[in-house]
């Protein structure tokens, strides 16, 4: 342990390799809450398409002040979010950046991301304290904004995947809900994956379920805006006691067998409310079954929003598993198998996600 005065043998070089990367991690910090702002504001919204703006044009668009605008707008040409022409002192939205940045039915939105950094570290008090006390904080316990920006970032996902590449790789379930199923969304949120398949499969049935009456709330909402409550329901209920409801054809489960506390029984339920030729569909964070192979970019996203939601979730759960955002594909395995399941395989993968379908 470091103590005052300890001094250590140190490559001077490699130290200031670290240094660097530090400071690039610094900077990017500090960058999120202004990605935060000019989310809020639509000042990435204002910007799309409108080639190169001066400040005063962005703050009269956007009703916001000159001089806070031009401060925003030079940070976001230090961090490469706009570019910035010094002759003509204006600023623009490259395409690429605005398919990220302003259009929030875009497959590579980002803001909803930023979001839940800003709930995580609005809640660094509470999971401090979890470390040493070595008890959970439950998904209910945290900042309102992780909640939304949750839905926002993986909505993203689900756009681009769903319905056109993960739904078709499992054995037969996109015929059966053309036809007309029965599908159970475990863990629903705020009704994003629910809704989607809804208005993809008009013919089908939907139940959405979560334990967190406030993300069920929301879902009753955008269902009711949608147009879809004659063919959804969003009710309250854990996922080791959602009803059966005469029984399922499909049930899906959107990253959340991770933060269960008790996952094997939440495969266990599941496997008791599918019908006998029905299909279970697990999605979980991408990760190998090797740590070490997960110490890369995305397993750094991943691995500290385990320890900041998922692992505190699953703690403050009884069994407490904690399997963690980086659980891998074996020990997920284990847990659908644990449940009753004789058939699992991965059906398909993005770099961010896995796909797994379970069978009885």
């Amino acid at each position: 342990m470091a103590t005052a005065g300890t001094k250590l043998a140190f490559d001077e070089a490699k130290l200031n390799q670290f240094l660097g990367q530090a400071v690039a991690d610094m900077g990017a910090a500090m960058h999120a809450t202004l990605v935060l702002i000019g989310d809020k504001l639509g000042l990435y919204k204002a910007m799309a398409g409108a080639g190169p703006v001066p400040p005063a044009k962005l703050a009269a668009l956007t009703h916001t002040s000159e001089r806070y605008i031009r401060e925003w707008l030079h940070a976001n040409a230090a961090s490469g979010y706009v570019r910035y022409d010094a002759a003509t002192g204006t600023f623009e939205l490259p395409s690429e950046q605005a398919y990220a940045l302003a259009y929030e039915d875009s497959p590579f939105f980002l803001p909803g991301a930023f979001q839940v950094i800003a709930a995580c570290c609005r809640d660094e008090p509470k999971i401090t304290a979890a470390f040493s006390n070595g008890e959970g904080v439950g998904w209910h316990e945290h900042d309102a904004d992780l909640f939304c920006g949750t839905e926002r970032f993986f909505r993203t996902s689900y756009n681009a995947n769903l319905v056109s590449s993960w739904i078709p790789a499992l054995d037969g379930v996109q015929s059966r809900l053309e036809s007309g199923a029965v599908v159970a969304d475990v863990g629903c949120g705020h009704g994003a994956s629910t809704i989607l398949m809804a208005k993809a499969f008009p013919n089908s049935r939907f139940y959405g379920f979560d334990y967190h009456s406030g993300s069920i709330e929301a879902a009753r909402h955008r269902a009711e805006r949608e147009g879809l409550t004659d063919r959804i329901t969003f009710d309250v209920a854990s996922a080791k006691s959602y009803p059966v409801n005469g029984g399922y054809d499909f049930v899906t489960f959107f990253d959340c067998l991770h933060d269960m506390g008790d996952p094997p029984g939440a495969a266990r339920h599941v496997r008791s409310s599918l019908k006998p030729d029905g299909s279970w569909m697990i999605v979980e964070p991408f990760a190998d079954d090797k740590a070490e192979n997960n110490h890369n970019p995305i397993g750094r996203i991943f691995y500290s929003a385990s320890t900041m939601v998922c692992t505190p979730a699953s703690l403050a759960q009884e069994v407490g598993l904690a399997l963690g955002a980086q659980a891998g594909e074996e020990r997920i395995k284990n847990v659908v198998t644990a449940g009753g399941f004789q058939r699992f395989r991965r059906a398909t993968q993005t770099p961010f996600n896995l796909v797994f379908e379970a069978r009885p």
